[in-house]
This record gives C-alpha cells, sequence and structure tokens, in this order.
C-alpha cells in the first residue's frame, strides 16, 4: 500500500465535521441502544444470577404460531439497534474518509483484521445488527479480514454478554466463551480472507481519496439519502424474511430437553449445527443455555451453543451476500459450527 502522508491536503472544518459528525451519532447510539441498558442489565445479572427468560421457551407446536410469535419478541428486543446499524453502516459511507478506512483496514493481514474486530467491540450488537455496517465497510473496500473480524467480535466477544454470562452461568464459562471467541474471530477471519479472491487496494481509489476526497456533486443528504436506501434494501427485507423462517423452524429446530441427552456427542454436534444457523438478540444464547441446562442439557451441548448461537446466523449470513463472495460465507459459518463443536468437547473435560 503506498504512502500517503506526504499527499494529503490540509484538511479544514469541511472535512472534519463529517467524522465528528459519524463519532457524535455513533456515540449517542451506541449510549442509548447499548451501552446504559447493559450497564443496568450487569446488576440485575449480578443480583439474581439470570437476565431473563429463554426466548425459546413458548413450546409452541405450530409452525405459523411459531413464526409470528418469535419474530414479535426478536424484532421488539433488537428493532433499535437495527436502526441505528442501518444509520451507520451508510453514514460510514458517506461521512468517513475512505482514505483512512482503506490505511486502518484496507490490507489484507493479520494488523488489519485485529483492527477489525477491536473495532467491533464497542458495539455489542448481534450478528444480524452488525451486518449492515460490515456490508458498508466492504462497500468502502474494507478488506475481508478486517469486515469479518468486526462482524464477529460484536457479538462474540461483546464485554457486556461476557460479563453477564459470568454472573449467570459462573466466570468459567466466560473464561472459555473469551478464548475461544478470541480464536473463532480471528482464525475465521484469517483463513476466509486466505481463500477469498485476491484483493488489492486500487491504487486509483487511493489517490482519488486522498487528492479530492472524492468530491461528490451530489448535497450530503442526497448521498447518505441514496447510501441508506441501498443498504435497506440488500440487507432487511431478505432478514426479515429469514427470521420468519427460522421462527417457524425452531419448532423441529431445538428438541425436547431432558436428562437422556445430557453429553452426547451427536447432541453437541446437532446444537451446533442449529446453533450456528438460529438467530437471536444480543445475549439470548444465556437464558437459552441456563434454561436448558436446568432440563438436563449436558454441559458440551451447552457450550457448543453457547459459541455458535451469537456468533453468526442464517439472516446474518444473507444480509451480506453481496459483500462477500459465496464461499466466503460458507466457510465461516462451517468454521463457527467446528469451533462450537470443538468448545463442546473441551467444556466436557474442563467444565
Amino acid at each position: 500500500m503506498p504512502s500517503l502522508s506526504t499527499t494529503s491536503p490540509t484538511r479544514g472544518w469541511s472535512f472534519w465535521w463529517k467524522p465528528l459528525l459519524f463519532l457524535a451519532v455513533a456515540i449517542i447510539g451506541l449510549y442509548y441502544v447499548k451501552w446504559s441498558p447493559y450497564y443496568l442489565k450487569s446488576f440485575v445479572a449480578a443480583d439474581s444470577h439470570s437476565i431473563g427468560a429463554s426466548i425459546i421457551n413458548d413450546q409452541l407446536t405450530s409452525p405459523v404460531a411459531a413464526a409470528l410469535a418469535y419474530s414479535k419478541v426478536y424484532f421488539l428486543a433488537i428493532w433499535k439497534a437495527a436502526v441505528l446499524a442501518v444509520i451507520l453502516g451508510s453514514l460510514l459511507q458517506v461521512l468517513i474518509p475512505r482514505d483512512w478506512l482503506l490505511r486502518l483496514f484496507g490490507r489484507a493481514g493479520l494488523g488489519s483484521t485485529l483492527r477489525g474486530g477491536l473495532f467491533g467491540l464497542p458495539g455489542m450488537m448481534c450478528s444480524c445488527c452488525a451486518a449492515p455496517v460490515a456490508a458498508g465497510m466492504r462497500r468502502q473496500q474494507v478488506s475481508v479480514g478486517a469486515a469479518l473480524a468486526f462482524w464477529i467480535a460484536n457479538p462474540v466477544l461483546n464485554p457486556a454478554t461476557l460479563v453477564f454470562m459470568g454472573f449467570v452461568l459462573g466466570w468459567e464459562f466466560t473464561a472459555l466463551r473469551l478464548v475461544a471467541g478470541l480464536i473463532l474471530v480471528v482464525g475465521v477471519a484469517m483463513i476466509a480472507q486466505r481463500i477469498s479472491r485476491p484483493e488489492a487496494v486500487p491504487e486509483q481509489a487511493m489517490q482519488a481519496a486522498v487528492s479530492a476526497n472524492e468530491v461528490d456533486q451530489h448535497s450530503f443528504f442526497s448521498r447518505w439519502g441514496r447510501t441508506l436506501w441501498q443498504l435497506f434494501w440488500s440487507t432487511i427485507p431478505i432478514y426479515v424474511l429469514a427470521v420468519l423462517i427460522l421462527g417457524a423452524a425452531r419448532v423441529w429446530l431445538f428438541p425436547h430437553i431432558d436428562a437422556s441427552i445430557g453429553n452426547s456427542f451427536v447432541w453437541l454436534v446437532i446444537l451446533a449445527f442449529v446453533g450456528t444457523l438460529f438467530v437471536i438478540p444480543t445475549a439470548a444464547e444465556i437464558p437459552i443455555v441456563q434454561t436448558m441446562l436446568t432440563l438436563g442439557l449436558g454441559t458440551g451441548p451447552a457450550v457448543a451453543l453457547l459459541m455458535t448461537l451469537p456468533s453468526v446466523s442464517l439472516p446474518s449470513l444473507l444480509m451480506l451476500r453481496k459483500s462477500f463472495d459465496t464461499h466466503v460465507l460458507v466457510t465461516v459459518a462451517a468454521l463457527t459450527m467446528l469451533v462450537g463443536v470443538v468448545s463442546g468437547l473441551l467444556a466436557m473435560f474442563l467444565l
């Protein structure tokens, strides 16, 4: 990547108000949607050792009723974060200078991947809510590894979820989730980067971004409106449809739990597969696993769910279908399931 420090023009207030506006929207939005509610919920988790009931515990047998009931509960839980994610994903493309993003995340390599993962930590979003921002990053030519690390780190390394998990399930579960999560975020992103099509930051795009700041004749609101609509249309309709389908499919996806399942390896693999596909709000894996453990589920299958449920989901994979090659997304899903299986096996011996 060429050095750009000597070619950048002097940038005044007409330039700096854009990244400052993005920062303000991100901080205010995340404080309202994520940081403040999670801070208050941490006291609930510490006092009661619970953060609520399992979101899949209504035991409906009709697929239509299950789809409608789950979709209602799910979207009521995540709609604020989803709206914020689409706003941030679109603003990222019109307010943050592309040369900044290319310097930080444009090069395919470990450094860019690590920065992408760190960039995802403050978001604390579920995989579906992080997807529009990841899509916005890819539209700005961010590397595959950095965008994937951002996307997966949001739910897997969510600091609030790790704290809730410690208070509710035990700190040994948190430690295992943290170590396995780091391997998942960095390892999967790096492998997916390697198998993706060769990437190079286009020289012309870099020069245009630096020398002209990609001047657009359209007004800010015109460009933002166009970007917002494109991002919304490419992610949200398929998202809603996939949630409805999975809401109906949960009638068959989640078994009746009793002590006979225990630490069965077969059920460990099945639940790792189900967890990879199913969609949940942020931290909802904790009450799901807590409930299943009380019903007799073994530690191994429980940890497999604990790793795979938040990491990716069928809706989030479909939301990113235009941002990554299909074989990259399939690899991410397969490796996520594999990490879930291995984590579950380790939990059987360690926890």
